[in-house]
């Protein structure tokens, strides 16, 4: 049962990564040169050792599960039909696999440090937006009424959502 598993999991990625740039990229939302630079950062500390009892989740298909989790929201129980790895698995995974990109690439993510360079970042906004340094954009997830929430959650076009932000510096808004 487990090599049906393992079997499956590698011929998922495989088809996943046979298919065009442009379908890898939408899956993953990441372009494969990308994933591979950042594959060969991480495998250190999120590769597992092969046991008597359990064949690994290979590094390749533990980044993968994690970017689409966190390109998606999928519930992991969802991931766990699309990738045929258990949703007790997937939830220790996803925050350990995110754990490692981040002491991988928290040395790559610079904010400013000096007066001038905020003013520096403020000169792409300012034609349109003046003492903008960068912008926020948000998704509205539809959920279930959370107990005891009053109107908290309340959207006025008649549901329950959960609101997320992202703050966006001027180069990915194309300004």
């Amino acid at each position: 049962m487990i090599f049906f598993y393992r079997r499956s999991m590698d011929n998922f990625f495989k088809e996943l990564t046979c298919e065009n740039s442009a379908d890898f990229s939408n899956f993953c939302r990441m372009a494969r040169r990308d994933f591979e630079f950042l594959l060969n950062n991480i495998e250190p500390f999120i590769k597992k050792t092969q046991t008597r009892l359990r064949i690994p989740i290979p590094p390749k298909i533990r980044l993968a599960i994690t970017l689409r989790y966190l390109a998606t929201r999928d519930s992991y129980r969802s991931l766990h039909y699309l990738f045929k790895v258990s949703t007790a698995a997937i939830s220790t995974m996803v925050p350990e696999v995110c754990k490692a990109i981040n002491s991988v690439l928290k040395n790559q993510i610079k904010l400013p440090q000096t007066p001038e360079e905020w003013l520096h970042i403020e000169e792409g906004f300012r034609h349109k937006f003046p003492r903008c340094v960068g912008a926020i954009d948000g998704k509205h997830i539809v959920i279930n009424r959370p107990a005891h929430s009053s109107s908290k959650f309340y959207n006025f076009k008649g549901g329950w959502l959960l609101e997320t932000n992202t703050n966006q510096p001027r180069e990915l808004l194309g300004q």
